[in-house]
């Protein structure tokens, strides 16, 4: 799939999203660094917003928890960037492809698969601890995402049909998921 892009516009080519532990953020970095594109975390936008509030990260998140108006706020500012002609190139973020879907966005929206296991792996790996521990974490934090975005948004992160390039990660490395969404993208 290739985006077609008229003069110098700065439009959003590829949407990344996929549960935590999934790699999305390295293969973000990945295609930012060999196409020289900008890209945007919607982590970011929560970093941002929790600096703007004078509350840490965890503050604002437990704040979420309690007010959902706080992520319609931050999926309406992620949503408004994806639209604007100063978007970058490259967003990650759980619900990008499924914004980028219902605003009828042209791009490639990738959605990186890995079982529960893999990413209990993979989260451990990056941030230590007990493997079960992490299993359990991963599964609440799913269900719980699962459970948020259906009350806010009527999604269901099971479906995949806004996605037009789902990758299943678990016996794939870095570079080749990459090579995946690199040759899906062309040029």
């Amino acid at each position: 799939m290739c985006v077609e892009v008229s003069g110098d516009e700065n439009l959003l080519k590829v949407t990344i999203s996929g549960p935590p532990g999934s790699g999305t953020s390295t293969l973000v970095s990945m295609i930012s660094e060999s196409r020289g594109w900008a890209s945007l975390n919607g982590g970011d936008i929560f970093r941002a917003e929790a600096k703007t509030r004078g509350l840490t990260v965890e503050q604002l998140s437990s704040e979420a928890k309690e007010d959902l108006d706080v992520d319609r706020t931050l999926d309406s500012i992620l949503q408004k960037r994806m639209s604007s002609h100063e978007s970058p190139e490259v967003i990650e973020s759980r619900l990008s492809g499924w914004w980028a879907y219902k605003n009828n966005l042209n791009c490639l929206r990738v959605w990186v698969n890995v079982s529960e296991e893999e990413r209990a792996r993979r989260i451990q790996k990056r941030e230590g601890g007990d493997l079960v521990e992490c299993l359990q974490k991963s599964k609440k934090r799913q269900k719980d995402d699962m459970e948020r975005y259906s009350e806010l948004y009527g999604i269901n992160l099971d479906d995949m049909s806004p996605y037009n390039l789902i990758i299943d990660a678990d016996e794939k490395g870095e570079l080749e998921v990459y090579q995946v969404v690199d040759s899906e993208l062309g040029w």
